[in-house]
């Protein structure tokens, strides 16, 4: 019998079988003989690839007026070396958006376009250091948001203190790279125009960091050199920060007060009942207002206080008092009781919910808060009775000290001083308010 080859192979089968491979063998295939490339030029084999790596709809493909494998090859001369991220991130950037609309709608119109490829190139020429690939994928779906509030990467808000960050456009974080001792190389990402708060991002690894590393610094109050600095991780790469911050906001991981993201972690297990009433907590760590050396790590944290809908209307009742427990990571505890909470007696009734924010610090990474609320009924004023807080803790971000050779940190973490800390240099010269928050409320 005559030997098979390739030409005499049918063509359904051979369709299938190129369907299987990437879009790197499909176009080695077009090399290979004449018969594979008119099979791998087969339109509809390009679909996948389209709508894996560039997330195209036929909504879209429609609109372009072109087959798929044409609008691979176009997208691919101008995004092929995002190959690998633009996919995730335009994800990311889409999901972000249609939340911002349903939520935050006027964040919608603080988004800027895309940067082109050119002006990535003008910055790395500008800052003479090479971007990293995620980080210029990003930009070219959206070149950051204009400096405006509220900010698309959170904020934070106690008495007298309000934090809003904002991502940064290519050319404001240019404007902020750093070359100085203890941020050498470092570029911001975020800016907060109350308080001058930035997270930035490594380009090279210098001064003890890893190469795109992202943190907010915090001075070394304790070193002898003042450009000494600690760093409160936020993330290691571009993408995991970026899209880890957009996961836990549009799965509803951080809550919307205002319309504005609040930044406020919610720990499933961190609830409690009692009777009719249920109490939930929320926390945050604020890097701004905490220090490593001396050691001060500021919390702040969101009580809920809910009643049933199907209780009693006559099991509406009033908070009296509030009693904490606070312990540290070495064990010492410090109790507190007062009246009411953040100077109010609120009054809970079927089907409604009170929240209020308040804070604490430790001298230690890591502590936890736990007590009661005293209520008394309204309808029967003899009445009193306790709610339970459940247990909450907190937990300072992972940290670690520029090593610099001019510089001379001190490592000792079991100092007992405890003072604000505000970064006096700042991406754009806006002092940071002053004045400490209320505890323990």
């Amino acid at each position: 019998s005559p030997s098979l080859s390739l030409e005499l192979l049918p063509t359904d089968p051979l369709l299938l079988i190129l369907s299987f491979l990437d879009y790197r063998d499909l176009v080695s295939c077009c090399y290979l003989n004449r018969r594979l490339n008119q099979l791998s030029n087969h339109d509809p084999l390009w679909k996948r690839h389209c709508k894996k790596y560039w997330l195209i709809s036929e909504e879209e493909k429609s609109r372009r007026n072109q087959g798929w494998r044409a609008i691979f090859i176009s997208t691919y001369s101008d995004l092929g070396r995002y190959i690998h991220y633009y996919a995730t991130l335009k994800k990311a950037w889409d999901d972000l958006k249609q939340y911002l609309g349903q939520w935050c709608p006027r964040m919608i119109s603080s988004l800027k376009e895309s940067v082109r490829e050119e002006d990535l190139d003008a910055v790395e020429a500008q800052i003479r250091c090479k971007l990293p690939d995620d980080y210029r994928c990003s930009f070219r779906i959206h070149n950051g948001q204009k400096l405006v509030v509220p900010g698309l990467m959170g904020s934070m808000a106690l008495s007298n203190h309000y934090r809003s960050e904002d991502l940064l456009d290519i050319d404001t974080a240019a404007g902020g790279f750093q070359q100085r001792l203890g941020l050498k190389q470092c570029l911001p990402l975020t800016f907060c125009i109350h308080t001058g708060l930035s997270q930035y991002m490594a380009l090279e690894s210098v001064e003890g960091r890893n190469k795109y590393e992202i943190f907010y610094q915090c001075p070394d109050q304790m070193a002898r050199n003042p450009s000494a600095i600690v760093m409160f991780i936020t993330g290691t790469s571009y993408l995991e920060w970026f899209t880890s911050y957009v996961n836990k906001v549009v799965t509803g991981g951080y809550p919307i007060i205002r319309d504005q993201i609040f930044r406020y972690v919610h720990d499933k297990d961190c609830v409690a009942t009692t009777e009719d009433i249920t109490v939930s907590v929320s926390t945050s760590f604020l890097p701004e207002l905490s220090s490593v050396h001396p050691p001060h790590y500021f919390f702040t944290y969101r009580i809920r206080i809910e009643m049933s809908k199907d209780a009693l209307p006559e099991n509406t009742c009033q908070l009296e008092s509030r009693y904490w427990r606070i312990t540290n990571a070495k064990g010492d505890v410090e109790e507190v009781q007062g009246p009411g909470v953040v100077g109010e007696f609120p009054v809970i009734s079927p089907g409604k919910v009170y929240e209020y924010t308040s804070c604490t610090t430790f001298s230690t990474t890591s502590g936890y808060m736990e007590g009661y609320y005293t209520f008394h009924c309204l309808y029967n004023k003899d009445r009193f009775f306790n709610v339970t807080i459940p247990r909450f803790h907190m937990v300072c971000p992972m940290f670690k000290a520029t090593n610099t050779n001019e510089s001379a940190v001190d490592e000792d973490q079991d100092s007992t001083g405890a003072d604000d800390c505000r970064d006096p240099r700042r991406v754009l010269d806006i002092p940071a308010p002053s004045g400490c928050c209320p505890c323990h409320t």
